[in-house]
């Protein structure tokens, strides 16, 4: 049935952010079809450690590290009328790659994850092509250009158009384009120009790994006084660096003026400097990089998820319900999800809403305590990874699953 070629614009290893762990889990599972080739990137150098896992699961691979400077690929964007998101992520080493392994390979489907690797798949390519857009980047930026300064309007603005023009591009191509939620496959297939085949791929959660029963709570953490709250992610990503300032300097000092021993912990990669400098006020503390994120949720005592831009599902989310964690969030950062309000997850539309959820189970231990196993039993039933990729064969062409082709 031939073998299966792999695009994605980061090394799918560690699993250790949102967009890595759709795209970890899906390659693993593409490995036990057939044979799969990978051209990848690697951001840092955790990423480039990671290059030997990569080889145990691929047949061949190439990881090429992403050094170019954002200043160059704007100018090389403004240049080729491009988004800079497509010029940011273009190498000539992985289009080298592709088109040998496309020649010397009897390759019958290429699997692209993320929107900006699909300027590496040949105009002339007549496989099955499937494109993971995972989220509406498009629709990200446009949102982006509605505040900022004017140049960042303007900058923003233009990567949108541009990007809404790619997706409309890579979609008419494609055998299959594939979102992380309906709402989301809805609202790429209402921004296309000419209809195409549109669904959703949900993501899953790996409830043996974020397993409140089988995982100890960090030491130094679960030994700090007071109550936890807990924000999770990428911390240089924009979304998550808007969401923890209004959860500093807008929600915890009223959380604290009713609980007055809750403190905002973040816990992420790469913290920016906006970021570091919540530290210290009311209540807050960054720790950056976590060795085991399972651990921390382990010895928290809630989520607090105020997204203001939130494109598809939110990994945070589900991880903090697996691990049994009261999770209060936005509508957006919820949208997706398809959790019950009020039963396994409490969603508020504003600030007043998200700070009532907040204080109501920090102050209500045995309420918030039925909502993390409520939240826990709806992920194991609804979003294993084996339950939601199970499409997944007849999407790539391959008729069901084999046996591990891995390297």
């Amino acid at each position: 049935m031939g073998e299966i070629l792999f695009l994605a614009h980061r090394i799918p290893f560690p699993p250790d952010r949102g967009d890595k762990i759709r795209s970890h889990h899906v390659l693993k599972a593409l490995a036990k079809l057939a044979p799969v080739h990978v051209a990848t990137f690697a951001d840092d150098e955790n990423d480039a450690k990671a290059q030997r896992d990569l080889e145990a699961l691929a047949r061949t691979s190439l990881v090429a590290q992403r050094s170019k400077p954002m200043w160059r690929a704007g100018a090389e964007a403004l240049l080729r009328g491009q988004p800079v998101s497509l010029t940011a992520f273009h190498d000539p080493a992985i289009q080298r790659f592709v088109d040998e392994t496309l020649r010397s390979r009897v390759i019958s489907a290429i699997y692209v994850f993320s929107g900006q690797m699909g300027q590496y798949v040949p105009e002339n390519w007549r496989g099955r092509l499937v494109i993971d857009f995972v989220d509406v980047d498009s629709a990200k930026f446009e949102a982006y250009a509605g505040a900022g300064n004017p140049a960042m309007r303007w900058v923003n603005g233009r990567e949108g158009r541009l990007l809404k023009a790619e997706e409309r591009h890579l979609a008419a191509r494609a055998d299959a384009s594939l979102l992380v939620s309906d709402e989301e496959a809805a609202l790429f297939a209402s921004r296309l120009a000419a209809p195409a085949h549109v669904e959703a791929l949900h993501n899953g959660i790996d409830s043996a790994t974020f397993d409140p029963f089988s995982t100890l709570p960090e030491p130094s953490f679960a030994a700090l006084p007071g109550q936890k709250i807990v924000f999770t992610g990428q911390m240089d990503y924009a979304p998550n660096v808007a969401a923890v300032r209004r959860a500093a300097k807008s929600l915890m000092p009223r959380i604290r003026s009713v609980v007055p021993d809750a403190q905002l912990h973040i816990i992420g990669r790469n913290p920016t400097a906006e970021v570091k400098a919540l530290d210290g006020i009311d209540g807050c503390r960054v720790w950056g990089r976590v060795s085991s994120m399972p651990a921390f949720l382990r010895a928290a005592d809630l989520a607090l998820v105020p997204l203001e831009i939130a494109r598809g599902v939110q990994n945070k989310v589900l991880e903090a319900m697996a691990m049994a964690l009261p999770v209060v969030t936005s509508t957006g950062a919820a949208t997706g999800i398809g959790a019950e309000h009020g039963r396994e997850i409490m969603i508020g539309e504003d600030d007043d809403a998200l700070v009532r959820h907040a204080v109501a189970l920090l102050r209500d231990r045995q309420r918030a305590k039925t909502m993390g196993l409520a939240a826990r039993r709806f992920l194991q039933d609804r979003r294993s990874w084996e339950a939601v990729l199970e499409p997944l064969p007849a999407l790539v062409g391959f008729s069901g699953r084999g046996e591990s082709h891995a390297a």
